[in-house]
């Protein structure tokens, strides 16, 4: 059988791919990138904002539409939250809600009568990232949240914190890292959460990742702006660690934060972000910003871009507000008017850039080494462009020889220049 998943949203979403493929794979079943040549579909759906869960919708149809013979799973956190309307969506055989996750390649096989085939099953070495086209992993180490963001309707689609003990995430980083993978990122819907149910911390997991893993690059997912102590800092001292930090910031006026219940104030936030550039030159910050959030004033709006053109960020994800039903948010008074959102996400998205580039300046004549990946465009007939990530997640593209391959390797290379999408780099033999 072939088995094509596809997901909207955030890393946790990846990671879960990724363990349903090896999942998949173990059963007997084969992973294809083409939805059109599968005979099963899943999708891991999104609900952040109400037009992810348009998107969740449109593709959902799509999906049907160019396959209609496939049969077609739907999880996620749009499935949780509205698994009747998922269920009615014309196509959709089965959905798995958010809790039963784990359970989905079992439920997929069994209520879906997909026939097994485990004299074919798949060993660990032929990988589903590898399958799915990419060079790096994902490996998901918690879920939930135990915070109430007055925005936020993940918290409520995923549930309550639940993390994995630190020998399955340690077992799988080495089972990933001998099929050849180099990079991991551990990714939770609170990651700096991970340990709260265990008595453990996740200073705890990542020191016993560096000590009993030997993987070479280890990259942190989306962290909230708080829990760290003085020990998570100086973990960044091992240049295993990569020094590339996202840290949801929301808005850079407090007061617009006490609406959020965001649990960090703008002071405790800069310091945050001193400690982390102390430790490693060129550390690389980069946030979230809620714009038009319920109340914000022209004040507020103005202290928040103060803020943010302060701290400097290397890239910014901008997100217009929008009222999300089951959110606290939703029923603030004082909504901010389209056009004023407008407005100002035209003016973020001109600082963002402004925060980029010099960020991206602040770096050239460095040396870095970086993993490259496997996406490469021609230069002329003779020549290739090929693309990877510092350490600190500048995305660099360098040209070579076409009879040389790169891919999946760490080499150093020097910033030598800005290009739109890019940096320009030299490689250093």
């Amino acid at each position: 059988m072939l088995v094509h998943l596809k997901t909207l949203g955030c890393r946790l979403n990846e990671a879960e791919l990724e363990t349903w493929a090896q999942a998949f794979q173990k059963s007997g079943h084969q992973i294809t990138r083409q939805a059109e040549a599968a005979n099963l579909v899943v999708i891991n759906s999104c609900a952040v904002t109400q037009d992810a869960a348009r998107k969740s919708r449109n593709l959902i149809r799509r999906i049907h539409r160019d396959n209609p013979q496939a049969k077609l799973v739907v999880s996620g956190c749009y499935a949780t939250l509205n698994p009747d309307e998922a269920a009615a969506l014309m196509g959709v055989d089965l959905v798995v809600s958010n809790k039963d996750k784990d359970q989905l390649v079992t439920k997929a096989l069994t209520e879906l009568a997909m026939e097994t085939m485990p004299a074919m099953s798949t060993e660990p070495g032929e990988i589903s990232l590898f399958t799915r086209g990419r060079q790096r992993a994902f490996v998901k180490v918690q879920d939930g949240c135990r915070y109430r963001c007055t925005f936020c309707i993940v918290t409520v689609a995923r549930g309550e914190e639940s993390s994995r003990t630190i020998s399955d995430v340690v077992a799988e980083i080495n089972v990933l890292h001998a099929q050849g993978i180099t990079e991991v990122i551990l990714t939770g819907v609170h990651l700096g959460g991970y340990g709260s149910d265990l008595g453990l911390n996740l200073v705890a997991l990542l020191k016993a990742i560096l000590a009993e893993t030997a993987i070479p690059r280890l990259r942190l997912g989306s962290l909230e702006p708080w829990e760290f102590d003085e020990e998570f800092f100086g973990l960044f001292q091992n240049p295993r660690l990569m020094p590339h930090l996202h840290l949801p910031l929301q808005s850079g006026s407090d007061s617009v934060l006490r609406r959020m219940a965001r649990r960090c104030k703008t002071a405790e936030f800069a310091e945050i972000v001193g400690q982390l550039r102390a430790q490693v030159p060129h550390f690389n910050v980069t946030t979230d910003i809620i714009v038009g959030f319920p109340g914000e004033t022209e004040q507020e709006w103005q202290d928040s871009i103060d803020f943010i053109r302060q701290l400097g960020f290397g890239h910014i994800h901008i997100f217009t507000y929008s009222k999300r039903e089951g959110t606290k948010a939703a029923t603030l008074p004082h909504q901010v008017a389209n056009e004023v959102k407008k407005q100002r996400s035209q003016q973020l998205h001109g600082l963002a850039e402004e925060l980029k580039q010099a960020f991206w300046r602040a770096n050239l004549g460095e040396v870095f080494p970086v993993l490259w990946e496997a996406y490469s465009e021609p230069v002329d007939a003779e020549r290739q462009r090929v693309f990877g990530y510092t350490p600190n997640y500048l995305r660099v593209g360098c040209v070579i020889s076409n009879s040389d391959s790169l891919e999946n390797t760490t080499g150093d290379a020097r910033l030598t220049g800005l290009s739109g999408q890019y940096v320009l780099a030299d490689y250093v033999d």
